[in-house]
């Protein structure tokens, strides 16, 4: 018997971790898009249906990373019909949270489990690259971890050069949003195109320390780590309302780091048990409203398994 529909959840992902610029992500929990995908006889992949992104996201098939991510897993599947597409955003647009990268892996693994998953998760990674190319560039450091889960090291685009660090057993995670819109695009125009070889020593050794951090499950550790980036937080620093003032705020009530998610806005802090991300949460949310800024705060973990399949019709 044929599926006729599947849906889909994809995780909400931090990537960077402060000083892993393009090469270190992570999976959240929560939240994630939920994208559902049902068969047409004609050709090709087509939005039906957005909710959740205020109008924002186009449903041209080559605009939107969805449709583009679905029509290549239908290409590397080999099959000649189509799929319809209904989108849930729940992930808020260049949040720096892996918005796009979350619908294209959604709607790869969906439009996979309709045929019966014939690709493994690694062969699907081409086709949520394609959909997150489109909008954000060549580059895994959302889509691996959104796609697989877990605490990722990321050296290259293929899923060989992609390894799983342990996830620390005590690590937290805070988050808040705040309303401020941020595309990808612009907070990787005010990077620096050079860096100095002092540089360079500095912030690979701060790698090196992170990676080390993380195998031994030190999240205090983790955090000062992540914390010690030299060259990307300085430049986008100028983009992320009130940075030194959240920080501060986290940093009173226990946090062990605070760092920039992905492009930004999004700030996550890393914690060691659930009170203290809760307490810090609330004191990172709190410097948002006393500036009269909407936002979003919440505590999550890292999401050990990647997109998952919730319905097959």
């Amino acid at each position: 018997m044929l599926n006729t529909s599947v849906e889909v959840f994809a995780p909400a992902t931090v990537a960077n971790l402060g000083v892993g610029f393009d090469i270190l992500g992570l999976a959240l929990c929560e939240p994630g898009d939920i994208v559902r995908v049902e068969r047409r006889s004609e050709p090709g992949a087509v939005i039906v249906h957005i909710d959740g992104d205020h109008g924002m996201l186009p449903y041209d098939p080559q605009k939107n990373t969805a449709c583009v991510a679905a029509n290549e897993a239908l290409r590397l599947i080999g099959v000649t019909e189509g799929v319809e597409i209904t989108l849930h955003k729940r992930l808020p647009l260049a949040s720096g949270l892996g918005s796009s990268a979350a619908s294209a892996v959604a709607a790869a693994v969906a439009v996979n489990a309709l045929y019966g998953e014939p690709l493994s998760l690694a062969e699907l990674m081409p086709a949520c690259l394609a959909g997150e190319a489109a909008v954000s560039g060549w580059h895994a450091d959302n889509v691996a971890p959104c796609l697989f889960g877990g605490i990722l090291l990321i050296s290259g685009a293929s899923s060989e050069m992609i390894n799983r660090l342990p996830v620390p057993p005590s690590l937290f995670l805070a988050l808040v949003t705040p309303d401020v819109f941020i595309p990808t695009a612009m907070a990787r125009s005010v990077l620096p195109q050079m860096v100095s070889l002092r540089e360079m020593v500095s912030q690979t050794a701060a790698v090196a320390r992170l990676v080390d951090a993380i195998h031994r499950g030190d999240v205090a550790a983790m955090g000062a780590a992540m914390e010690s980036d030299g060259v990307i937080e300085p430049a986008r620093s100028h983009l992320m309302p009130l940075l030194h003032e959240v920080r501060a705020a986290a940093h009173a009530v226990g946090a062990h780091g605070i760092v920039i998610s992905g492009a930004g806005p999004t700030l996550c802090a890393v914690c060691s048990d659930e009170a203290q991300a809760q307490r810090t949460a609330l004191a990172m949310s709190a410097v948002y409203d006393a500036a009269g800024m909407s936002n979003v705060s919440r505590v999550s973990r890292v999401a050990e398994q990647g997109a998952r399949v919730l319905r097959v019709e």
